[in-house]
């Protein structure tokens, strides 16, 4: 009976290869054009880092990260930002809160003010990363250029292929972008085989991952201690530390919408935008200049040292971090929330380690950075992928997967952190 069922079930026709070919020079540009304006964002971003957190406390004769001097700068960003918003045609783009990995489209004439406000606030250090917005600059640029050069071509493809290069740009590798496009396909019940449908967007991410590695050569391992064979204490660390991860980020979540509707009733860029900027400043001096920033270039540091803070020390910056990126993602800096929640993961598990030696700081890193990934994004292959790939280590798929079961449980249903136009919370 099981067989005759099984014969009879339907399958999927799959697409002839000379209806995928045509895909693969526009993905491979997308891809291309993709990496290369994240890479155009970040360098300029970085030399106006250097400028505001080197060059001139250093000719002012001030602390690089004096309390005085990251009230100054980030109040000042707070300004900048908020004269973007205000004076700039498109207002950079929509209100952040409301933005996921899966942008949509902006105008043309959006995206010009939405790339200075991003630059701004990466160099500026409020705790939030650049995905959200460039993905949704990409998505722009390559549905603009779609209908100039195949007009008859859906917008969808264009759409997909930004997304997937800008992914896969960000993270290093096309791995992370096919998870996610496979995770979307899914939740849309697309017909096809799924290797027919995340073809070309496979290439564009692997065009993107490309050239970032060979342009700027990222690397996402922490160079932790590698961890051997998983032993019953790991077994036991990671649900727990990951629980705990989802546990804390909830708490962020659910006061998302209180938080963004406080500085929404300022009702002016130019008054929500400074004043989150004080409020940053002052998170600043609480946790220390590594809870500035997005956040991965402060990972790395905390990780090249996991024994050089103390519990106490550890557990301040993940909460003055997830504080910061709450403030940040609220009062309208234009960011993501993924690179600032990989900080506080890392930094949560690191405080596991401190208080229980016997918790490796490569279990309680990647199980730290999965569960709160899971509350804030609620993209499972996303956050395991991530987990996983800080560590390097085969060994810790297995109990990140363990881990997963029971963090899941706890955020599936839930708010994640992300808001509808009426500010309430998306789930």
């Amino acid at each position: 009976m099981a067989e005759d069922t099984a014969q009879q079930a339907p399958t999927a026709p799959g697409t002839p290869a000379r209806a995928l070919l045509p895909a693969i020079l526009p993905a491979l540009l997308v891809g291309v054009l993709a990496s290369l304006l994240l890479l155009a964002v970040e360098e300029a971003a970085g030399q106006l880092e250097d400028v505001l957190w080197q060059d001139l406390p250093d000719a002012l004769d001030v602390g690089r990260y004096s309390v005085l001097w990251m009230l100054v700068v980030l109040t000042t960003t707070g300004v900048l930002v908020g004269l973007v918003v205000w004076k700039v045609p498109g207002h950079a783009g929509p209100d952040p809160a409301t933005l996921g990995l899966d942008a949509r489209v902006l105008p043309l004439g959006v995206l010009p003010g939405l790339l200075l406000a991003t630059a701004l606030m990466l160099a500026g250090g409020p705790s939030l990363g650049p995905e959200n917005p460039i993905i949704a600059v990409n998505v722009g640029l390559a549905v603009w250029l779609g209908r100039k050069v195949a007009p008859r071509a859906p917008g969808a493809v264009w759409v997909v292929l930004a997304e997937a290069a800008t992914i896969g740009a960000l993270f290093g590798t096309p791995v992370a972008a096919a998870l996610l496009i496979s995770e979307a396909l899914t939740e849309r019940h697309t017909e096809g085989p799924l290797w027919d449908n995340v073809f070309a967007p496979l290439v564009a991410a692997s065009a993107g991952s490309m050239t970032i590695t060979l342009v700027a050569h990222p690397t996402f391992d922490l160079d932790l201690p590698v961890l051997g064979t998983p032993g019953w204490g790991d077994l036991l660390a990671a649900p727990v530390v990951a629980s705990a991860g989802a546990l804390l980020a909830l708490c962020a979540v659910r006061a998302f919408p209180y938080v963004h509707g406080a500085f929404a009733r300022l009702r002016h860029p130019m008054l929500a935008l400074p004043l989150g900027g004080v409020v940053l400043g002052l998170l600043g001096a609480l946790g220390g200049h590594l809870t500035l920033f997005k956040g991965l270039d402060e990972v790395a540091e905390l990780a090249a040292d996991p024994d050089g803070w103390s519990a106490g020390q550890f557990a301040t910056m993940t909460v003055v971090k997830l504080a910061a990126m709450l403030v940040a993602a609220s009062c309208g800096f234009r960011g993501g929330r993924i690179f600032p929640a990989v900080f506080v993961g890392s930094a949560l598990g690191l405080t596991a380690h401190a208080l229980v030696p016997g918790v490796h700081p490569s279990v309680g890193v990647a199980a730290g950075v999965l569960g709160v990934l899971l509350a804030i994004t609620r993209q499972g292959w996303l956050s395991l992928f991530v987990a996983a790939v800080l560590v390097a280590s085969a060994s810790v798929i297995a109990l990140l997967c363990i881990a997963s079961l029971p963090a899941w449980l706890l955020v599936t249903g839930r708010p994640q952190m992300q808001l509808r136009a009426d500010g309430t919370s998306v789930r």
